[in-house]
């Protein structure tokens, strides 16, 4: 897909690069987004979406990201008011609830069923702490975990994030330019699944 394709604008697209070689871990490709950044980037945006990746990739990987990054220019100054300890549950049960909706409670008891600790740790960190921060629009934080979970093969997690993708203001199209841009990082059995996934869910 081109960069400039008018369902995914150019700061959209580059986070949703930033996510797909985090989650690969492709360090080269990643330092030659940082390189290729423009002027004001990386920012905030750029952060937050390396920092959710650890939700999709695990901290090790996030880690070298870091580590990458830092290497070729790194990611912008911190400003005290961007950190945030303690996160907000509140916050992050409303977003929950959006992107599940009347499915919420199930999909809250299914969680529980494989450990109650797990339920309160996508409850309190995923959600609390890490999805629903502020400094990215929650759209877009959807996109990239479309794209997250499209590169590894994770269909029944993407049905979950492309009807929350829906819910909080995007559209089919835009999810089939999601994997139109991550269709050269993804096995093809992986992406015809993407695309029938969009397809039931992403009305």
């Amino acid at each position: 897909m081109s960069t400039h394709d008018p369902l995914i604008d150019p700061k959209t697209g580059r986070l949703l690069d930033l996510t797909t070689a985090v989650v690969l871990g492709d360090w080269k490709w990643l330092a030659e987004l940082r390189k290729q950044a423009p002027a004001g980037e990386p920012d905030r945006a750029w952060r937050e979406t390396l920092l959710q990746c650890h939700l999709f990739a695990g901290y090790p990987r996030v880690v070298e990201a870091f580590e990458t990054l830092s290497r070729h220019g790194g990611m912008g100054a911190v400003p005290a008011e961007e950190t945030e300890a303690e996160g907000d549950l509140a916050r992050g049960r409303k977003l929950f609830e959006t992107i599940y909706a009347d499915l919420a409670p199930e999909v809250e008891r299914r969680l529980g069923e494989f450990h109650p600790d797990f339920a309160h740790w996508i409850s309190e960190h995923a959600y609390g702490r890490v999805l629903s921060r502020p400094g990215l629009e929650p759209q877009v934080r959807e996109l990239c975990a479309v794209s997250a979970l499209t590169v590894t093969g994770q269909t029944r997690q993407l049905a979950s994030h492309v009807r929350g993708a829906i819910r909080l203001g995007a559209n089919e199209d835009a999810l089939h330019a999601v994997l139109d841009r991550v269709d050269g990082h993804t096995p093809p059995e992986a992406l015809e699944r993407a695309r029938a996934c969009v397809q039931q869910f992403g009305k």
